[in-house]
């Protein structure tokens, strides 16, 4: 796998995930939940589902070292943009229930359904942490609190780690293990919330929006 499928993996994971189900390694079973475990998951289903857009800069550090920074943006339900600083080409978007992964300089897309991906818990309507998520633990440690899940039906997409700092609560990190227990991480900064978006900076069906300096060039507060 090159640099960029490793830069790719926290949102691509179920293609790879698919084509290796036979191997997957077993999933990790339910963890038992003590009262102060369920108040907890209980309020960061209330964090997620009362964020609506994000805005921070990221840094991604993938299995084999490669790192990368960019900008994210996140604008829930369905849409999600990770803009890569030069000289990384990728550019990663959620919306209308696809991924789409866009090399700029090989001018190569590559589609994916949100659903398919363990990231796509994020942009969920409504997160709920049960029933077809299943939460394999919960630590709390050097100041951060972390839920680890996957999937239910589909534990060969991946697990999903949020990392959370606790008071107030916010989203701080993301680190997703694939099928072959490869890790990526993904750690947020400089993060802003309740900012409103240009809608085009989600949509690809214009030429430009695959551009540097297009339609998703970064914006301010106006929408």
């Amino acid at each position: 796998m090159n640099r960029r499928s490793l830069l790719a993996a926290p949102l691509f994971l179920a293609a790879p995930a698919l084509a290796q189900r036979a191997s997957a390694p077993p999933a990790a079973g339910a963890a038992v939940l003590t009262d102060r475990d369920r108040s907890d998951l209980a309020r960061v289903e209330a964090y997620l589902n009362s964020l609506t857009t994000l805005r921070a800069r990221f840094l991604q550090i993938a299995q084999n070292g490669a790192a990368a920074e960019g900008t994210a943006w996140i604008w829930r339900p369905g849409r999600m943009r990770f803009e890569y600083d030069p000289p990384e080409p990728l550019l990663l978007v959620a919306d209308s229930g696809q991924f789409l992964m866009y090399d700029r300089e090989l001018r190569a897309p590559t589609t994916l359904l949100v659903r398919q991906t363990p990231l796509g818990i994020l942009l969920r309507p409504e997160v709920k942490l049960s029933g077809d998520v299943t939460v394999t633990g919960v630590e709390r440690s050097g100041g951060f609190f972390r839920v680890t899940m996957y999937r239910t039906n589909e534990p060969a997409e991946g697990r999903l780690t949020l990392v959370f700092n606790p008071d107030p609560l916010e989203l701080r990190q993301w680190a997703v293990v694939d099928s072959q227990r490869r890790e990526t991480r993904v750690s947020l900064f400089r993060i802003e919330t309740g900012l409103r978006f240009p809608a085009g900076l989600f949509q690809f069906n214009d030429p430009r929006f695959f551009e540097p300096g297009g339609l998703g060039a970064p914006q301010g507060n106006g929408g």
